[in-house]
């Protein structure tokens, strides 16, 4: 393993499960938090800045109501999130405050980051609070989400903040020790892997399964959080929060668990921001010339357009479909959908006869559009 790609990195994301944080659902591990702020108050002392991204808050609420089970209706689920929310900040606010830290509880949704507008805010309010030296502790908000607006899971959420925040890396603590070559729990012969490419489809069919009882991510999920966080230059290490100083460890460049390398070039801010939309508002369907236009890094115009699908505004992410129906890109329409209705098939000389007005020559200018690979 390569010590110098997380020992030279300066920001850092870390992300705790449900099966940590609770001690695989018996209730907040009191003494598993209070290490990750005793590491973490160490790493700080290196002159590192932190962000904690941490599962736990329906598990803690699931215990505190006296529950035998996690909930499965959407009203239940929220309740318990919002009754363990509560209890999950009080003891990280208690477990730093050892060290002379303060904490700092951030609740988000897809909404937050999918709006340019509250995307921009959270990421300045995420760099103020880390220039200021408090520990953002950042958590879905669970008590109002739903299926629409979820991450899904919080290695995903720990993805998208360390793109949000552009982290050197990425520390993803599991009840497991990394990811192996298959199950352990099934297969005796599997392997350890130590080192590789983040973004390498042969990771995912390794890390099929689900995760622990009491979370909703499995080692599938870690992979292809990795894979996303690669995307603003990130490294992702996935290893068990149960080693001896994992954070400390893995920090100072020593070798555990798994470290998913990121090779490939940290995209633009605004690009990032597109990739990581995980719902879009329409979809333009194109022809063979629009998509090899795109593919040699032309804009998208209005004539290589088909079809509009779905109701969308001016500046929406929406996504640019090929004839076989596979997604190419995505990016800012800089036309409504009805108007890009009227306009599809049209020459760009035709655009003001149509409309009455042009605002661009293009549906999608190449700087608002994100190829996928």
């Amino acid at each position: 393993m390569n010590k110098t790609r997380l020992a030279s990195a300066k920001r850092l994301v870390v992300k705790v499960g449900s099966a940590l944080v609770t001690n695989n659902g018996a209730g907040l591990d009191l003494q598993a938090i209070g290490d990750w702020a005793r590491q973490i108050h160490a790493v700080r002392q290196q002159g590192k800045q932190v962000v904690l991204v941490s599962s736990g808050a329906v598990a803690c609420g699931v215990q505190r109501l006296g529950w035998g089970r996690r909930p499965k209706t959407v009203h239940e689920k929220q309740a318990a999130a919002a009754v363990g929310q509560a209890g999950l900040v009080e003891v990280y606010e208690a477990a730093f405050s050892k060290y002379g830290l303060h904490t700092a509880q951030i609740l988000l949704t897809h909404d937050d980051l999918a709006d340019r507008k509250r995307y921009l805010n959270a990421r300045s309010t995420l760099n103020a609070l880390l220039e200021m030296g408090v520990i953002p502790i950042i958590n879905e908000n669970d008590t109002v989400v739903t299926d629409e607006i979820k991450f899904g899971d919080n290695d995903t959420l720990g993805a998208l903040v360390a793109n949000l925040i552009e982290a050197d890396a990425l520390i993803i603590l599991t009840d497991q020790s990394g990811l192996y070559t298959a199950d352990p729990r099934k297969d005796p012969g599997a392997t350890l892997i130590q080192e590789a490419t983040a973004g390498d489809p042969a990771l995912e069919a390794m890390a099929g399964g689900a995760g622990s009882s009491v979370g909703t991510g499995g080692m599938l999920t870690k992979v292809i959080a990795a894979k996303r966080a690669a995307r603003s230059g990130a490294h992702t290490a996935i290893a068990s929060g149960r080693e001896t100083d994992p954070i400390v460890r893995l920090a100072n460049g020593e070798a555990v668990g798994t470290l998913l390398v990121s090779q490939t070039q940290p995209l633009a801010a605004r690009k990032q921001w597109l990739a990581d939309h995980l719902q879009l508002a329409g979809r333009l369907l194109l022809d063979d010339g629009a998509v090899k236009a795109l593919q040699s890094g032309k804009s998208l115009l209005p004539i290589g357009v088909l079809a509009a699908e779905g109701e969308f505004e001016r500046g929406a992410a929406v996504a640019c479909i090929a004839p076989g129906g596979r997604e190419i890109a995505r990016g800012l329409s800089n036309y409504g959908s009805g108007e890009a209705r009227r306009i599809a098939r049209k020459s760009t000389a035709e655009i003001e006869s149509i409309l009455g007005y042009v605002d661009e020559a293009e549906i999608i200018h190449r700087d608002n559009l994100i190829l996928h690979v």
